[in-house]
């Protein structure tokens, strides 16, 4: 049986998050602190014991999340994936699992992507919405029709479900849109800005310099990446897939689906949370879920 394991993004996150494997494994201990240094502070305090709002800012959620979920991919056991792939920040913890990129190099790349991304956000007021009950490509016609402000479908995350981003005006003028072309719900999510959308460049360009300095290597399986939701084994694919996610659409259902295709029968969720299986239990029916 083929076995997928997916990496999960920004959302999953919860007080308490690692705190078990950190008291129940001396190697996870030992991530976990050299974790703490490498950033400069001591994350694991927050996720352990700080407050929601502090786990909810970008620069500690981002490396929280890829801390836990790599460190559960390197002390278990039972990890022997046939196939990766992680939703966004996720990637970054599946490349560190398959090997492709150190623990320590795959940190610093998600601590200055969480910063690069801030600071986007910071740059122009925008926004992000779940769009409920509308044909992926009703979403794409809308959107492109909306040309005096930017908005595009950003994650496409089941059947039934695509997140869309961009500036303020365009997102709730999209929203209003879809509601009329019939979607179920159009929610206005409480993210601090448009992740996955042409406002992400300024962090692209900056992220850009950091990937190509990066040592990567080739995975021991493939990796099914956000941006063309195919596998891929190759460095410089791989590199440039990772510098293309920030201003691309996350495309989650279609990773899924060619995951299957290509034989995945179980897929075991590696992080905090859930929300992984919940998506993939839309988007294939029989596969088998589990998690880490």
């Amino acid at each position: 049986m083929k076995q997928a394991y997916v990496f999960p993004g920004q959302g999953s996150q919860f007080k308490g998050m690692g705190q078990e494997l950190y008291q129940s494994s001396e190697a996870a201990k030992a991530l976990f602190e050299q974790a703490n240094e490498i950033l400069g502070f001591r994350i694991t305090d927050i996720m352990f014991e700080g407050t929601d709002e502090a786990l909810k800012q970008t620069n500690v959620t981002q490396p929280a999340i890829f801390i836990h979920s790599v460190i559960l991919a390197l002390t278990s056991d039972s990890f022997d994936p046939d196939m990766v792939a992680g939703h966004s920040l996720g990637e970054f913890s599946a490349l560190v699992s398959a090997g492709a990129l150190s623990f320590e190099d795959g940190l610093r790349l998600v601590a200055q992507r969480a910063d690069a991304m801030q600071e986007a956000c910071q740059l122009q007021p925008s926004t992000m919405a779940a769009i409920l009950g509308l044909a992926d490509s009703v979403i794409e016609e809308i959107c492109a029709g909306i040309t005096d402000e930017i908005v595009v479908a950003a994650n496409y995350n089941c059947p039934g479900q695509v997140v869309i981003s961009g500036s303020i005006a365009g997102v709730e003028k999209a929203c209003e849109l879809l509601k009329a072309a019939g979607a179920k719900r159009a929610l206005v999510l409480p993210v601090g800005g448009a992740f996955h959308s042409p406002l992400m460049e300024p962090a692209r360009e900056k992220l850009a310099a950091a990937i190509h300095a990066a040592s990567i290597q080739p995975p021991r399986c493939p990796v099914y990446q956000n941006v063309n939701a195919l596998p891929s084994t190759d460095v410089a694919a791989i590199r440039e897939n990772l510098i293309a996610q920030l201003t691309a659409p996350v495309r989650w259902t279609q990773s899924v689906q060619h995951m299957v295709a290509d034989g995945a029968e179980m897929f075991v969720e590696c992080g905090p949370g859930k929300v992984l299986q919940g998506l993939v239990k839309k988007i294939a029916s029989g596969v088998e879920l589990k998690s880490i």
